[in-house]
C-alpha cells in the first residue's frame, strides 16, 4: 500500500518497521502483560474478579479506538489467558470477551463520537450483561443456582475501574500504540 499524499516520509527499513509492528501489538500485549502482573500472588480479595474486569475493560476499549490491533483471534487468546489465570471454567471468559469485542465493533463508530460519559455508561451495561451471562453459564456448568454475590462484584468493579483504566490507555493510545508516529 502506497501513500499518495505529498510530504516528507521516512524510509522504510528494518527499525522503523519494527516500530510499526511494537506499535500495532501494543494494546495485545499491554493487556497480557497486565492480565499477568493482576494474577501475582499478591493475596488480594476479589484478585480474581479483578483478572476478569480487566480484561473486559482493556477488550472493550481498544475494540473501539483500536480495533485493527484488536481482531478477534488476538481477544480469542487473551480470553484462553484469562480463562486460565483465572481458574475459572475455560471458555466463559473467553465467550464474554468476544461478546464484548463484537458489541464494541457493532457500536463503534457511534461511541467514538460520543463523550467519556456515554462510553462508560454502555461500558457499565456491557459488563452488566457479562456478570448475567457468566453467572448464567456457570450455574449451568455446575447444575445449580449459584449466589450473584462475585458476578455482581466482578461487574461492579469492572464499572468502577474503567475510567481510569481509559484514563491510562487513551494515554497510550494518542502516543505509544500509534503506529502513525513510528
Amino acid at each position: 500500500m502506497v501513500e499518495r499524499t505529498p510530504g516528507i516520509r521516512p524510509r522504510p527499513s528494518l527499525g522503523r518497521h519494527l516500530d510499526v509492528a511494537a506499535r500495532r501489538s501494543f494494546p495485545a500485549a499491554s493487556t497480557a502483560l497486565l492480565l499477568l502482573v493482576a494474577s501475582g500472588p499478591f493475596g488480594l480479595p476479589g484478585q480474581a474478579e479483578l483478572l476478569g474486569a480487566l480484561a473486559l475493560g482493556c477488550v472493550f476499549f481498544w475494540s473501539l479506538f483500536r480495533p485493527a490491533s484488536m481482531p478477534p483471534s488476538l481477544v480469542f487468546a487473551l480470553g484462553v489467558l484469562t480463562d486460565l489465570l483465572s481458574y475459572g471454567p475455560v471458555g466463559i471468559g473467553l465467550l464474554i470477551l468476544l461478546i464484548a469485542h463484537g458489541l464494541a465493533m457493532l457500536w463503534r463508530h457511534e461511541l467514538t463520537r460520543q463523550g467519556f460519559v456515554i462510553v462508560w455508561l454502555v461500558f457499565v451495561a456491557v459488563a452488566a450483561g457479562a456478570g448475567v451471562l457468566q453467572w448464567a453459564l456457570n450455574a449451568l456448568l455446575s447444575f445449580r443456582l449459584l449466589p450473584p454475590g462475585p458476578v455482581v462484584f466482578q461487574a461492579a468493579l469492572a464499572a468502577g475501574i474503567y475510567p481510569l483504566l481509559a484514563v491510562v490507555l487513551a494515554r497510550a493510545h494518542a502516543t505509544i500504540a500509534e503506529p502513525a508516529r513510528a
